[in-house]
């Protein structure tokens, strides 16, 4: 009975009622859909900050991250990699490198570079290198004299596949290391600074070029889950022998990792805005609603209704109207979202920016549950808060003060 009536007086006056639904509408729709371009970014820059060359977790000598020369490398691996074949999370992968700094040069130019030895077939399910083609082909396993750059690299070069690029570094005895290799193939990546930074040579060459026999710079493990980081790094660092490092990805992108913090908390800020313009609408109009019925709830009143019963009758008012606004914000939130889903939102127009935070060219919006719900339960929750003012005045309205209005 009580909804009944509640429903009939929300649609008393239509105007009062769609100004304060619209006001619902727009407030949870911004929020959906704000809340998922930041899902979208976040989980764009955290997936291309993983695949470059960083995984959930890498195993490296403690001093090799503040000094990455050949000398300190993992000396002995094997027992590493019996203890990640026995004890990493099924459906994990893992790859090892040797990754130094190194010199890269041809007639025209010269630059430094990340030389990175791989296992060819196994970097192509773990990094960015599996899925990066962009003119040329892909190293062969054991391959000795073949290179593959970026995209940005060939062009600063002034050269293209199949023309030799020389690499010096330094080995394992100290002395400088020196070897052409031709260029292969060529890969695009998110960031020009990565296609200008790395070049890859099978792990056959590099152990050749540099003079080493079992020695790795690093190994890197994909998990199922990117979630399970921590967890399995904590196991791996008490299983693995001392003088070995293990770090997950919010260690090695410690940037990244506060950049997603402060996202959570951008958010919040924005939802706290929106809300409190909403809150605003809602209370001002409701109180309209109270004072031109005034007589009605005086009437309420001498016939003996409590205030408490007053109260729930407006606050039943404010839920419906809360309630189908939320519905109809959420609907357009996720219209919205599963068509920029589509097509992404192109952000080369912001090149600089895009370079600087490391954020990939197109934004995929991704709408995660809890977000939705949260959006909903904060609108719900608040607004039946904010509703209650206008509830209380309108419950403290006395009979002669009806009167007074007749």
């Amino acid at each position: 009975m009580r909804l009944r009536m509640a429903w009939r007086n929300v649609w008393r006056n239509r105007k009062r009622t769609l100004v304060i639904m619209t006001a619902v509408v727009i407030g949870v729709w911004s929020m959906v859909l704000l809340g998922a371009l930041m899902q979208g970014m976040a989980s764009n820059m955290v997936k291309n900050g993983i695949a470059t060359l960083t995984g959930h977790i890498k195993i490296q000598n403690p001093v090799y991250r503040s000094d990455p020369v050949i000398q300190n490398s993992l000396k002995d691996p094997d027992p590493i990699y019996k203890t990640l074949c026995q004890n990493l999370p099924r459906g994990s992968l893992w790859v090892k490198r040797i990754k130094v700094n190194a010199i890269a040069s041809n007639a025209h130019n010269n630059s430094g570079v990340t030389l990175v030895g791989i296992e060819p077939g196994k970097e192509a399910r773990i990094s960015f290198y599996g899925d990066s083609l962009s003119q040329g082909r892909k190293l062969k396993p054991g391959e000795k004299y073949g290179i593959f750059v970026g995209q940005a690299l060939l062009a600063k070069f002034n050269t293209k596949p199949g023309r030799k690029l020389v690499l010096m570094s330094q080995d394992t005895q100290g002395g400088i290391a020196s070897r052409a290799f031709r260029i292969k193939g060529v890969f695009r990546a998110e960031l020009k600074a990565t296609e200008k930074r790395y070049v890859f040579i099978s792990l056959a060459a590099a152990r050749s070029m540099l003079k080493l026999k079992k020695n790795i710079s690093e190994i890197s493990i994909l998990l199922p889950q990117r979630e399970q980081s921590r967890e399995v790094a904590a196991k791996l660092d008490g299983l693995l022998p001392k003088g070995i490092q293990v770090l997950t990805w919010q260690e090695l992108l410690p940037l990244l990792a506060s950049y997603l913090k402060m996202m959570g908390s951008f958010t919040a800020i924005w939802y706290l805005v929106v809300f409190i313009a909403m809150a605003f609408g809602i209370v001002n109009t409701s109180l309209m609603a109270v004072m031109d019925r005034i007589r009605e709830f005086g009437l309420f009143k001498a016939l003996g209704m409590s205030p408490w019963r007053i109260v729930s009758q407006v606050m039943a008012e404010s839920g419906i109207i809360l309630f189908i606004g939320m519905a109809l914000g959420s609907g357009l939130g996720i219209l919205s979202v599963a068509l920029l889903a589509r097509t992404g939102i192109d952000l080369s127009a912001l090149a600089e920016a895009q370079q600087y935070l490391k954020m990939t060219k197109v934004i995929y919006p991704a709408l995660n549950p809890g977000d939705l719900i949260g959006a909903n339960a904060v609108v719900l929750v608040l607004g039946l808060l904010v509703s209650t003012y206008p509830a209380a005045k309108a419950a403290r309205i006395t009979a002669r003060e009806a009167m007074g209005h007749i």
